[in-house]
């Protein structure tokens, strides 16, 4: 099936929308077929700021409907508690809420932007989705995620090139209580990196430390702002780490 199929026989749906690759090319190709759609952005603390401002930036270049959510998801004891399938919990509060306010606005089919790439197996909020009955067209379609950065980059997508990023939470070790202050912190260290010129890495918690993970070919910005970063983040934690076997 392609992506114009499915829209032909769904020509109405709500969009999780994130502001990364993969559901802006859906929402993009579900313009482009015509289909009446809105876009859904969960606003909560796992979430960066730039995500939203993306979400915003984009869905103002497609000139397409977007609906912010407020989503507490921090009163949700059974996620803070940070457990080995917290994704399964978070994706059901998140999507559940998703759900709720596209029925208000109409929409009975909800998609979202799960690529044929996308290994299920490891990802526990999957499961979510399948419960709650979302769909996945790209996946469905056997879209790929390269396949997907060189269509959005044909499309003139600013999102064909954007690094994939995992929430905030991912930061945090399975099993560490997941706290508003954590996330605040992380997203501190990580917003001074990006300033710095860094993109597609992370800075993890490891007990009280900072453990950054950057690719082997940042290595050298990294050493160019060494005092720097460590002067922040020590700051932000007890001591600085690299892991030397850098992102791919």
């Amino acid at each position: 099936m392609q992506l114009q199929h499915f829209f032909a026989e769904h020509p109405k749906a709500a969009i999780a929308f994130s502001g990364g690759v993969d559901s802006a090319y859906l929402l993009y190709a579900a313009l482009q077929s015509g289909a009446e759609v809105c876009a859904y952005y969960v606003k909560s603390a796992f979430q960066p700021g730039f995500e939203l401002q993306d979400a915003k930036r984009l869905t103002q270049q497609l000139g397409a409907p977007l609906r912010i959510l407020p989503v507490d998801i921090l009163m949700n004891q059974t996620v803070c508690s940070n457990p080995a399938n917290r994704c399964y919990f978070c994706k059901k509060e998140i999507f559940t809420a998703i759900a709720d306010a596209a029925k208000q606005d109409g929409f009975s089919l909800l998609l979202d932007g799960t690529n044929a790439s996308d290994d299920a197996l490891d990802r526990p909020g999957m499961r979510a989705l399948q419960e709650l009955s979302v769909r996945s067209p790209l996946r469905e379609c056997g879209l790929t995620k390269q396949h997907i950065r060189e269509l959005s980059r044909q499309a003139g997508l600013f999102t064909w090139n954007k690094p994939a990023y995992a929430c905030l939470a991912t930061r945090i070790p399975t099993g560490t209580e997941i706290t508003a202050q954590k996330l605040a912190v992380t997203q501190t260290a990580e917003d001074f990196l990006s300033r710095l010129g860094f993109s597609d890495f992370r800075v993890r918690l490891l007990g009280e430390d900072a453990k950054l993970q950057v690719r082997a070919e940042q290595l050298p910005l990294l050493l160019t702002h060494r005092e720097e970063i460590v002067a922040k983040l020590k700051s932000l934690y007890a001591h600085v780490l690299l892991d030397l076997e850098v992102r791919v």
